[in-house]
């Protein structure tokens, strides 16, 4: 899996490294028709999937909140934004996302500058280690952080300071879920900018401070723009995190959705803060389109290989050497903890808790069946998921690519991109929610089917599918499709023969990628897996929820076991990852 050069925002038309899949399809009037009916058949079946499974659930328990009595209520909107409580909610969110984000950036950019810039043993090692909170499921980033700041943590045992009954906790967790996206996207571009830049302002009289302000920022910014854009996103629509260790206190607007929906059944209030989330996530979706598209306008690039150097000097070794105690203090520190945790058993450390995950009766009721078949559920669900994202993905990557006569694309086709992109800031609570009000009616009554947990998690799963796919189809040279069509190659054969050889690492990252993030999808999953099929995200939140030393060990085993199957994921993305993989 790689994160480099992400782009989650709709197309803008640009070429990139090649006019697209479609050219080839000809010119003029009957080049741009064929064109279109490809594009067409090609969309039909993620525009369906779309439609049914998010589109319609979203619309249906939105519905129900504002719509009453044969006709709409818009007054619920303004009577929900006037109680207070509603609005210090939406302040919150928006304080601890700004906060989040820019904690972040502050913290992450030295690494993106050591990963980029400098070459020593373990660099790709550590590029991976990095990674693993991000695709670690929330709700286990949450008891990492529980364990380590929370009742009986590191902090209260050394200093007597619990952490989690402040947002410092939230904050610190999300530092460490998002430290990979500014370390990706912005080292990415770091790595690939030429140093003699710099190095020529300096002979001209520049500072270092001087030089790097002037010459090496600029070129960054954008960069650093879609990366803060990324971190906020992802921030202001938490959910597992502030779950966990926000506690009754702190809640974001993905926690006072399903508060409302699931605790109190208000679902006008439920559906207006769906509408306030979905109308920030689109402004903030407009706000990294703008950021890519200036990105886009960099300065030349060099080979990142060139770029990197072995540190030199007392300066450059003193700051190799904070960055890996930052890592280890950030991301190795809690992960640690986690298994720490789920090792100290009331009779010393041993496998205790572990082995109470092979019995409901260990669980003091909590669950029907054994709380490690939990794993066996995950596994089977995410691999449902993840050949359903290919499908859906695969046939969405490849309309994006075609293009017209002149290599350019349609609003309809860049409508339908930032489509495929809005399941990341909808809410999962609302998606998940509105799977059971809207799905059980002949013939999409699902709510007893097995596959309505695969559906939800494939609609988290596709976008990254997507993003990963296209920069790699875009890079196809056009000229290769070309001959093959001039040769007589039917189209489906031009695929075969110039798309799918380039394609097929990409398609192993981009399903890697999407088996580790249905695997720990958990907003949607909380509200439609079944209380004898739990999945992992759920089987913790569940632990996590009971009163008890029992309870809350074996959520840690439960985490620790999570954890170890999406950094064996991730690990395994890292030996067939591509340079041009990673648009997310």
């Amino acid at each position: 899996m790689d994160l480099d050069r992400p782009e989650v925002t709709a197309d803008t038309g640009e070429q990139d490294g090649g006019r697209g899949a479609g050219a080839a399809a000809g010119t003029g009037a009957g080049g741009r028709g064929r064109t279109t009916a490809v594009r067409l058949a090609l969309i039909a079946l993620p525009a369906a999937f779309l439609a049914l499974f998010f589109a319609y659930p979203v619309a249906a328990i939105t519905a129900r909140g504002l719509y009453d009595g044969g006709r709409w209520h818009p007054e619920r909107i303004a009577e929900v934004l006037g109680d207070p409580g509603i609005l210090h909610v939406v302040w919150f969110t928006v304080w601890q996302a700004a906060a989040s984000t820019v904690l972040t950036v502050v913290l992450a950019l030295p690494g993106a500058y050591v990963l980029a810039r400098y070459d020593f043993p373990g660099r790709r090692a550590l590029r991976a280690l990095v990674t693993v909170p991000f695709v670690m499921p929330t709700v286990v980033v949450g008891s990492a952080f529980l364990g380590l700041l929370g009742r009986g943590g590191l902090t209260e045992q050394w200093w007597g300071l619990r952490l989690d009954e402040g947002p410092a906790a939230i904050l610190l967790a999300h530092v460490f879920f998002n430290y990979a996206v500014v370390v990706r996207v912005v080292g990415s571009l770091w790595a690939q900018l030429d140093p003699r830049q710099e190095e020529a302002a300096r002979v001209l009289g520049a500072g270092r401070w001087a030089a790097w302000r002037t010459v090496t920022l600029p070129a960054l910014a954008p960069s650093v723009a879609a990366a803060a854009a990324m971190v906020f996103l992802f921030t202001f629509t938490s959910f597992g995190v502030v779950q966990v260790l926000g506690g009754p206190r702190y809640a974001t607007l993905e926690v006072e959705i399903y508060r409302q929906t699931a605790q109190l059944l208000d679902l006008p209030t439920a559906a207006v803060l769906t509408l306030v989330q979905f109308a920030a996530v689109a402004a903030l979706m407009a706000l990294h389109a703008r950021a890519v598209r200036r990105r886009r306008g960099a300065p030349a690039l060099v080979d990142a290989s060139r770029t990197a150097r072995r540190p030199r000097g007392a300066r450059q070794r003193a700051l190799l050497a904070a960055v890996l105690a930052q890592i280890a203090v950030l991301i190795v520190v809690p992960l640690a903890v986690l298994v720490e945790r789920s090792l100290n058993g009331p009779g010393g450390y041993g496998p205790d808790f572990y082995r109470d995950l092979a019995s409901a009766d260990a669980t003091g009721g909590t669950f029907t069946v054994a709380p490690l078949e939990a794993v066996g559920n995950s596994l089977a669900y995410a691999a449902a998921a993840t050949a359903i994202a290919l499908t859906v993905g695969g046939l969405a990557a490849v309309a994006l690519t075609l293009r017209g006569p002149g290599g350019r694309t349609g609003r309809l086709v860049r409508g339908f991109d930032a489509l495929l992109m809005l399941p990341l800031g909808t809410s999962a609570v609302t998606v998940g929610f509105g799977f059971l009000v809207a799905l059980d009616e002949p013939p999409l009554d699902l709510r007893s089917s097995w596959i309505l947990v695969p559906l939800a998690q494939a609609l988290v799963g596709t976008p990254f599918v997507v993003r990963t796919l296209l920069p790699v189809l875009r890079a196809v040279d056009d000229r290769l499709r070309e001959a093959a069509a001039v040769l007589g190659a039917p189209p489906a054969r031009v695929w075969r023969e110039v798309d799918l050889p380039p394609a097929r690492r990409a398609l192993l990252v981009s399903a890697g990628f999407a088996f580790a993030v249905s695997l720990g999808e958990f907003g949607a999953t909380v509200f439609i897996a079944r209380a004898d099929a739990p999945t992992l995200p759920v089987a913790v939140a569940r632990l996590l929820g009971r009163a008890g030393e029992a309870s809350y060990g074996q959520a840690m085993a439960l985490s620790t076991v999570l954890m170890l199957v999406c950094a064996a994921t991730l690990l395994a993305l890292e030996g067939v990852r591509t340079d041009r993989s990673g648009e997310l």
